[in-house]
């Protein structure tokens, strides 16, 4: 599912974040940017050792929930991964909607001071760190509207989740956030 938005695009696919074409993917990182599993694993796996030397070299302290930091990609396709760290669930009154939107935005001022044209983003938080699906993709996609309409970029937006039950979430998601 694609929707418009004046000079850019929101976009949902189903598939794996690590073989996207985009310019950046964003990684679903710890504070510590210490690799781990889910999207984490995936995209230094499929990347190889550079991306991870490159976090240790450039950010040994790690990064705050709510930012985001950039390395090469590696053997990705990708130019740049943008590792972003979103907020564990604890029941969503200790700021996670914030946190959760800070880290968008953080991918997305990164992404459009890289001069990246687009951009894939997986479900932030809904992993491990338990942010509920529905919550995460309003979330997201409000967020990544709001900034294409105010930066005018980048101009391709892309979720890629890995299910159908995440892809008819962000679906939904991008029928509600979007006007018609």
């Amino acid at each position: 599912m694609k929707v418009r938005l004046g000079t850019g695009d929101l976009e949902v696919v189903q598939g794996d974040i690590t073989q996207q074409t985009t310019d950046a993917i964003v990684n679903a990182a710890n504070t510590a940017l210490a690799g781990g599993g889910g999207v984490d694993g995936a995209i230094h796996r499929a990347g190889g050792p550079a991306i991870m030397q490159e976090t240790q070299e450039r950010y040994s302290a790690g990064c705050p929930t709510g930012g985001a930091v950039v390395t090469g990609a590696g053997n990705l396709s990708a130019k740049w991964v943008i590792h972003a760290v979103g907020p564990v669930w604890k029941g969503g009154r200790q700021g996670e909607p914030a946190q959760l939107a800070a880290a968008c935005r953080a991918c997305l001022f990164h992404a459009v001071e890289l001069g990246c044209q687009s951009i894939s983003f997986p479900a932030i938080s809904t992993g491990a760190y338990g942010y509920p699906l529905d919550l995460a993709a309003n979330n997201l996609a409000k967020t990544c509207m709001d900034f294409i309409r105010w930066h005018r970029g980048p101009r391709l937006v892309r979720f890629v989740v890995f299910d159908e039950v995440a892809r008819l979430q962000f679906e939904r998601a991008l029928r509600e956030v979007v006007p018609k």
